[in-house]
């Protein structure tokens, strides 16, 4: 964002529990001279006896907050955040609206590094997650054995939580360090198992590390693609593991992108596509309400809370839908012109990747390939099974995938 000021207006200053006494003379210098302060209450307590102006409490909802900031442009303005305002944090949210040129930052050491110091550990060896107001699910991801993760929480209850969860998950014996009021005079750090977690009075302002231990049977979400049907809830409508791989592979996730499941079934497809990265979106189209509620308690399983569900019947369910970057359809989709609304709502780049099991479907998609071009490619699974009293191959459904890029 470009901006017509030539000194920054606005300055963001990061503080610890240690208040002042964790400031360089710079920030004690701007937040004494400045005539309006926003922060939180503890903020503001915080920094009782440095700050001299207007102080001015977070509003709910937020946006009144920021409303409020930017309608003080060009007049100096302090605004104080918790460790680095651009870990998620306030900083981050104000650059929405506040150019670059019009804001000066002094951060102040992230709960994340403070954590990491506390228990010897090495910051970029270690998942950092936010728990934040957000789903404890968020955490499912990372919880591979030997993993180090670090998650910012919401209040007490949260560690307590946290390790109910990875007791039902199969990694009870993981070790939970609770840290708390970190640099205040009130910091604290304990550590528990899981499945013996019992600390009581953990103050609202706390870390929890974790050190994973996986026990026999427990829910690892592997990194590639193709993870196992027994992990998803469903009733038989489903993409096959096998299948699903190659279809992944097929749609190629990119940074940032947003797809559309359309007739998502038990929601495979969409959840292991935003498990390839945390900035992938996806979008869950189908028309049983039962499904539905499948998907979205899928969704809360494999970590993916971000998932969007829209109950409904394609091609109709496709309005108003944000343009997506790719679209699957699997299985059905030869009738009600689903794969034409499909193309036409596509963006310019987009890909589309179609997979038919009936006749009707496979006439279709060869049609589209004539027409289009794109490819064609013929899946054959074959699974070892008991046939009598012996072994043989037992095949599954064939798969016929068309994959296109629009224009």
């Amino acid at each position: 964002m470009s901006s017509a000021f030539d000194q920054p207006w606005l300055t963001i200053i990061g503080i610890g529990e240690d208040g002042p006494a964790g400031l360089g003379d710079e920030a004690k210098r701007i937040i004494a001279a400045a005539s309006v302060v926003f922060g939180g209450a503890r903020h503001h307590a915080l920094m009782a006896e440095i700050i001299t102006g207007e102080r001015l409490a977070w509003e709910s909802p937020f946006d009144r907050s920021v409303e409020a900031i930017t309608s003080r442009r060009g007049s100096p303005v302090v605004v104080l955040a918790s460790g680095d305002p651009f870990l998620y944090g306030v900083g981050a949210t104000l650059s929405r609206r506040v150019g670059v040129g019009e804001m000066y930052c002094i951060p102040a050491p992230s709960s994340f590094g403070m954590a990491a110091s506390r228990l010897g550990w090495a910051l970029q060896d270690t998942a950092q997650i936010s728990l934040h107001g957000r789903p404890l699910d968020l955490i499912r991801p990372h919880l591979h054995a030997g993993r180090r993760v670090i998650a910012l929480t919401s209040d007490g209850e949260t560690p307590q939580q946290l390790a109910a969860l990875l007791t039902f998950t199969g990694f009870g014996a993981s070790c939970i360090h609770v840290l708390e009021a970190l640099a205040g005079e009130k910091e604290r750090v304990r550590s528990s198992r899981a499945d013996a977690f019992d600390f009581a009075d953990i103050d609202p302002l706390n870390v929890c590390a974790v050190d994973v231990v996986a026990g026999p049977g427990a829910r690892v979400l592997a990194f590639a693609p193709g993870l196992a049907d027994e992990l998803f809830e469903h009733d038989g409508q489903i993409t096959k593991r096998e299948i699903r791989a190659v279809t992944l592979s097929a749609l190629a996730p990119r940074h940032g992108e947003l797809l559309w499941d359309v007739g998502a079934g038990s929601g495979s497809i969409g959840i292991e596509w935003m498990l390839c990265d945390p900035s992938l979106r996806a979008i869950a189209i189908e028309q049983s309400p039962d499904r539905a509620q499948r998907i979205a308690r899928n969704a809360l399983a494999f970590g993916v809370t971000g998932l969007a569900v829209v109950e409904g019947e394609a091609p109709p369910a496709l309005q108003s839908l944000p343009e997506p970057d790719a679209i699957f359809i699997g299985g059905g989709g030869s009738e009600n012109g689903v794969i034409e609304a499909a193309i036409a709502a596509l963006k310019s780049g987009g890909r589309i990747v179609a997979n038919a099991v009936t006749l009707e479907m496979e006439a279709k998609l060869l049609g589209l390939h004539a027409e289009k071009g794109g490819t064609l490619t013929r899946i054959d699974i074959a699974r070892a099974a008991p046939i009598g009293g012996m072994v043989g191959w037992r095949p599954a459904m064939p798969v016929t995938q068309w994959c296109w890029t629009k224009d």
